[in-house]
Parts: structure tokens; C-alpha cells; sequence
């Protein structure tokens, strides 16, 4: 069965009317925000239109309960780590403690999204190694993802091709980060990846248990981006080397290089911002093994093409190259106008930008975190609208997260 589009329509209506009516009750003197006390390090550039009261407050406390990231200790909510697909929700329980003077981490979570995926994970952390040049850690993670659309392999398959499987995995991995400077860093992880699908139209009985893999990755990092989940300024390159070993037969050992770049150009004190990405993918053949067709590199979607559905396009390599101009339409609301294009392709040097897609949102964030975020799509498969509560380039792939099964793109 084909699915929509897009998720539930509410939310998008939701934010309309309520920017709608802010922007109606809005004063057209000084800005809302003047009269309101703002934390400290939260001041940001304002927008080209007075900010109601509301929405300053909302980005306040976004601010102080959700931005924080590994800083506290205690309950947190886990929201928004799902994978494209699982909905424009996810939520779950979380607890996180940090011991010995920040020497140790210990965090836990669990999460169930809109359309019913489910994960759970563990990791410990040690950051402070070698004067903080040093970080060592390890994760565990379950997940259960069902109905995860797939179109079949080639950029030229149809819609009508669609088709949907289900996969739960367990991923155990440790991994090591040497950090230079503040702005470099080389990681190394190695883990056990336990992938099974569920049975459907894609899979058969014989087939749903899947060989396990000892995943291995190096990469290196270049980031002086200000804010990794609101960037305005700063450069990102990135390059890694991937080798899943199939442990049983070896029919399904290959190995994912990447590269990718993002850059963030500041205009008139960050009111207007540029943003330039690209990333590239690709899984060198060996005509003695096969890639499994949920770890092919993927495209199409919230993060890449937005006018395409999730997971559109498979094949051994991808390319994808996206801009986005942000105008600060309030303090704490962008206007974004977009363009992305990129492609899939058997072959490295086949690969172009033949797909694209154009269109227009609005983004919710404070100073540091992008919180939700609508995006109205076209391209040459019609409209998508879309709501999700991150940056669309926050590059979760970042974050040190094991068990990203399916290729997400």
C-alpha cells in the first residue's frame, strides 16, 4: 500500500494559523521581544518583522527545557532521533548522569514515533582523556522499523514500484575520538550489527534472518560550524570509510566511502544566511559480494530531496547537492527558500544532479536549535509538504548514534 505523502496535516495548519495570528497581532512599533527577560547568551539578531509575544516565549522555553543536549543530569524527554519515515513524531523517556566531574556518562533512552517505530539505547561516554583530547565510548541500540518504503534499485524506477519491508536490529559498537583542536576530529568505531527483516512482500521466510556484520568506520572531521543544530556560520567537511564484514558467508562484505561538505554564509549580522551542502556516497563493487538493498545508499526525502518520497532512490552510489537562503522573517522564525538536486547511479562517474525539487518554509529555532520546521516541496513527482522537528542539514550522521539501518539518507 502506498503512503501519503506527507504525515498528519495538523501540525502544518497548526503553525500557519498561529504564525498567522501573530503576525496579525503583532505591535508595528518596537518588537514584542524588548518587554520580555531573555537568558543570557540567548540574544539573537532580529528579524525583519516585530515578533509577537507568544512565539518569543515558546522559543524561551524551548530554549531552557529542550536545547541543552548532554549538559544536565536527570529525566529528559527523547524527541525527534527517529529516521525519515517513522513520522513528524517521536517520543520516549531518557536518563542521563554525569559522574566524576564529567569523567564518565551514563545515558539511556527510548522512543516510539508517529507511525510506530521503536528504539531503545545505552552508551557510556568518557570525554576527558589526554586533556580532553581523548573521548572513548560505547552504545547499545535496538530498533524495530516497519513499513519502510522501497522503490526497487535505479534512478529510474517508478512510483508504482513501491513497496514497504520492516527491519529490527541490534547494534553494539565502541568507538574512540582524538580531537586536535576544537575543530578537528578523527574518529574509529567497530561494532556487531544483528539486522533482521520482517516478512512481506520483499522478503520470504528463507531470507528475513540476515547475516551479522562487524561494522568498521574512520572518519575525519572538520567543523567550525557556531551551532551543529543552527548553524549561521562556519564550514563543515567531512570524509569516511566504512567496511561491514559479513561474518557468516561473506556474500553481503562491502565497503561505503563518503564525502561531504557544508558551508554557512552570514549576511546583514546573520538576518540572511547561506547554505550550501553536498554529499556524496558511494559502495566500491566487488563482483564476488552484494550490498544488502537496506544498506544501498539512499535518496529522496526531508533531508535530501524534499519533493520525493523517503528512501526514493537506491543504488550503489549518490550524490546530492542542496542550497537553502534563510531570511529572518522574525527573531525566532526563518523564511527558507531552497533548491536540492542529486541522483543515484551503478556507477560512480554516472552519477548528476537529475533530480531536483524547489520550494519554500519556515523554520522555529532559538539561537543554538532549529525546533520544528514546514517545508513545501515541488518537483517532477508533484508537491510534499512536510513537518519534522529538526534542521533539515543538522547531519544527525554526526553524532556518535549506532545502528543507522536503513541507509538513511
Amino acid at each position: 500500500m502506498k503512503t501519503r505523502p506527507y504525515g498528519s496535516p495538523w501540525p502544518f495548519a497548526a503553525i500557519i494559523t498561529n504564525l498567522a495570528f501573530g503576525l496579525l497581532c503583532a505591535p508595528l512599533g518596537a518588537a514584542a521581544q524588548d518587554t520580555l527577560p531573555v537568558p543570557d547568551g540567548f540574544n539573537e539578531p532580529k528579524g525583519f518583522i516585530a515578533e509577537p509575544a507568544q512565539i518569543t516565549r515558546a522559543a524561551i522555553w524551548a530554549d531552557r527545557h529542550l536545547g541543552k543536549g548532554d549538559l544536565t543530569n536527570g529525566f529528559y524527554v527523547e524527541r525527534g532521533k527517529m529516521i525519515p519515515g517513522a513520522g513528524w513524531l517521536s517520543a520516549g523517556p531518557g536518563y542521563r548522569k554525569w559522574f566524576g566531574r564529567d569523567t564518565l556518562l551514563l545515558d539511556g533512552s527510548a522512543g516510539i514515533s508517529w507511525n510506530g517505530y521503536k528504539t531503545a539505547q545505552a552508551r557510556a561516554e568518557l570525554p576527558k582523556f589526554a586533556r580532553s583530547r581523548l573521548a572513548l565510548g560505547a552504545q547499545v541500540r535496538w530498533l524495530d522499523y516497519g513499513n519502510v518504503d522501497y522503490f526497487g534499485v535505479g534512478p529510474d524506477t517508478g512510483e508504482s514500484a513501491l513497496t514497504q519491508f520492516g527491519i529490527t536490529a541490534t547494534h553494539v559498537a565502541a568507538h574512540a575520538t582524538l580531537r586536535p583542536t576544537s575543530w578537528f576530529d578523527i574518529d574509529a568505531q567497530v561494532g556487531v550489527l544483528s539486522p533482521t527483516l520482517q516478512e512481506g512482500p520483499l522478503v520470504s521466510a528463507t531470507t528475513a534472518d540476515q547475516p551479522t556484520f562487524i561494522p568498521t568506520e574512520v572518519s575525519m572531521t572538520i567543523d567550525t560550524r557556531n551551532f551543529p543544530e543552527h548553524p549561521t556560520k562556519g564550514l563543515l567537511l567531512r570524509g569516511a570509510a566504512s567496511h561491514y564484514e559479513d561474518r557468516d558467508s561473506g556474500a553481503f562484505t562491502h565497503q561505503r566511502v563518503e564525502g561531504e561538505m557544508a558551508g554557512y554564509l552570514p549576511m546583514a549580522g546573520e538576518r540572511v544566511v547561506l547554505m550550501v551542502h553536498s554529499w556524496i556516497v558511494s559502495t566500491p563493487r566487488d563482483h564476488d559480494t552484494s550490498v544488502p538493498f537496506y544498506l544501498l545508499p539512499s535518496l529522496g526525502g526531508s533531508n535530501s530531496l524534499r519533493s520525493f518520497a523517503d528512501y526514493r532512490f537506491h543504488d550503489r552510489n549518490m550524490l546530492v547537492a542542496n542550497a537553502e537562503l534563510r531570511l529572518a522573517m522574525m527573531t525566532h522564525v526563518d523564511l527558507a527558500l531552497f533548491a536540492d538536486a542529486g541522483n543515484v547511479a551503478a556507477r560512480v562517474h554516472d552519477l548528476n544532479l537529475d533530480k531536483q525539487s524547489y520550494g519554500a518554509g519556515l523554520r522555529f529555532h532559538t539561537r543554538r536549535q532549529t525546533f520544528a520546521r514546514v517545508d513545501v516541496a515541488q518537483g517532477s513527482e508533484g508537491w510534499r509538504v512536510l513537518f519534522r522537528l529538526t534542521d533539515p542539514f543538522a547531519l544527525s550522521r554526526l553524532e556518535r548514534r549506532a545502528a543507522v539501518v536503513p541507509f538513511v539518507p
